[in-house]
């Protein structure tokens, strides 16, 4: 299946400014369609959910939509499995507060250093709060990776959760999550899997992956600032009993979702989803022509993460974070003797989109020895890419070091 960037890129208002947007690691831009839903839902009208008139009964549409466009676009088995929130942060705290109140002294949770501090403070300040034990698994400091032994030798009879990360947001690391959730659930623990920076790059399956919860953003993935936490059974979100005000429902995804939903936003997430199911021509519904189009998506990223990956690889004066393999499209490197900061504003000068820092993965960046002093320098290709573009940074990485 030919992979057609050009024709994607076109429906990208944003990209037509003829900058390099390898930025997509901290957020991607919207497609047409996904403006024209938001509008549309904007223009036509709509009120609270629960109400006997047209509006009303078009936020309860698009509630309902939103629901079944994540559960296809990561094969989860029903749309109850779905709940919806503002960001990754406020739903994985809205989840540890319910799940933390259930812990006890001589429980025992499970967090990496390879985890965005999102998937990583709210377990252990909800932790902290029920007197139970944190085991942190270290990573593999020469090259980056999170070895699944360093997971899976942490599990014991005591273990209640294991909070790990999908893959990397600031090194593109992808551990196995399938072992390391597989182990968890022999030891009786959930799994909480980050797939903030996963699901933007690869075909996903809730279920294969074996995550009892999986969390994901809509902005890393051509949609709005909106993120769903993902059972791949809804009996696991049934049990789970969140804190929420007396007249909210108590059963259902949407006991989590405190307050009005944003339902504009929530049409543009459907059309964020029906946009990836169209990258390439394919037959059949909206989750297999989602399988055929992201694979395709995914392979055109693996080729132009590979050609930028290497690129820096044969610069000596630059020094890459993170394994060879496996590993999603993201390089994040220092260059001897120059700030992170002074780097990227050099390729902002070029007309290159990037960011310096440590990306909130605050224990990763600490254990690599470059949180305190500049952070990382950070490029990621994603499904809007273009050969150019990772050319013009190559170029303006080359020249920082003299040629």
């Amino acid at each position: 299946m030919t992979y057609d960037v050009s024709r994607v890129r076109a429906q990208y208002p944003a990209l037509a400014d003829g900058r390099a947007w390898l930025d997509g690691a901290a957020g991607t831009q919207v497609p047409e369609d996904v403006i024209a839903a938001m509008a549309d839902a904007m223009r036509a009208g709509v009120a609270n959910q629960g109400g006997v008139f047209p509006a009303a009964r078009r936020a309860d549409a698009i509630v309902d939509a939103a629901r079944v466009a994540v559960a296809d676009l990561l094969n989860a088995p029903d749309p109850d499995c779905v709940v919806l929130g503002p960001s990754m942060s406020a739903l994985t705290y809205r989840f540890a507060g319910a799940l933390g109140s259930t812990w006890a002294p001589g429980d025992e949770i499970v967090v990496t250093e390879a985890d965005h501090d999102a998937n990583v403070r709210p377990w252990v300040q909800a932790a902290q709060r029920a007197g139970a034990t944190v085991r942190f698994a270290p990573l593999d400091l020469q090259c980056g990776a999170l070895p699944t032994d360093h997971v899976t030798g942490l599990l014991s009879g005591r273990t209640r959760l294991v909070a790990v990360t999908a893959a990397s947001n600031l090194t593109g690391a992808a551990p196995d999550v399938e072992t390391i959730t597989t182990a968890a659930r022999r030891v009786g623990a959930l799994s909480y899997v980050d797939g903030v920076h996963h699901c933007p790059h690869v075909p996903v399956d809730v279920t294969a992956l074996g995550a009892d919860l999986y969390v994901t953003s809509a902005h890393k993935w051509a949609g709005p600032h909106l993120a769903a936490v993902v059972a791949a059974d809804p009996a696991v979100v049934a049990v789970v009993d969140p804190e929420r005000p007396a007249p909210a429902p108590a059963t259902g995804p949407a006991r989590f979702e405190q307050g009005t939903n944003p339902f504009p936003a929530l049409a543009g997430l459907v059309a964020a989803v029906d946009h990836w199911a169209g990258l390439v021509p394919a037959e059949g519904g909206r989750r297999s022509r989602l399988v055929v189009s992201r694979s395709a998506a995914a392979e055109h990223g693996r080729a132009l993460g590979e050609r930028l990956w290497k690129g820096l690889g044969e610069m000596a004066h630059v020094h890459r974070y993170g394994p060879e393999v496996p590993r999603t499209p993201i390089a994040s490197f220092r260059i001897a003797g120059t700030a992170p900061a002074d780097v990227v504003v050099g390729l902002d000068r070029a007309g290159v989109n990037a960011w310096s820092g440590y990306a909130y993965a605050w224990e990763a960046a600490g254990a690599l020895g470059v949180r305190d002093d500049g952070g990382l320098i950070r490029l990621n290709v994603n499904h809007y890419s273009e050969e150019w573009e990772v050319d013009r940074a190559l170029e303006v990485v080359a020249a920082c070091g003299g040629g």
